[in-house]
């Protein structure tokens, strides 16, 4: 089993690892810091590769996120792996916990009124409802 961070590119991100670490001693697992790329930034990074003249295959992509996720893991001392997805976030940190027999998933959510929540929806909140295993999830702490 194994603790997924799905981390971000906010500030945020620090307190999903610091959190993931946490679980991952208490149960002697190991962490996979996850990053998904959306659909804009995958094209924004196919502009990027347009203008060098060279395309992107979907492994580079995948590693480009993998790279992200490496960023979060600053001073993260326990055995750990950045993983790089494609697609919809919480959709993808969905399917990476259920195919890697996830502990738990920790997530960070962004301070949204409800009405925001309701008109742009939540990753976290997805993640919530449909992850195979619990969620913890990372707030900023006062």
């Amino acid at each position: 089993m194994v603790i997924v961070a799905a981390v971000d590119r906010s500030d945020r991100a620090s307190l999903v690892v610091e959190e993931a670490e946490e679980l991952a001693e208490a149960f002697d697992e190991t962490v996979h810091v996850v990053h998904a790329l959306t659909r804009s930034e995958f094209l924004d990074l196919g502009i990027t590769s347009a203008q060098a003249e060279e395309p992107l295959d979907m492994e580079q992509v995948r590693e480009a996120a993998a790279d992200m996720a490496e960023d979060a893991t600053d001073g993260l001392s326990i055995p750990h792996e950045s993983v790089g997805l494609v697609g919809k976030p919480a959709s993808e940190v969905v399917k990476y916990a259920k195919e890697n027999d996830a502990r738990y998933i920790v997530v960070s959510p962004r301070k949204r009124s409800r009405t925001g929540k309701v008109l742009f929806g939540s990753t976290a909140q997805s993640v919530l409802l449909n992850a195979p295993c619990p969620v913890v999830s990372s707030t900023v702490k006062d």
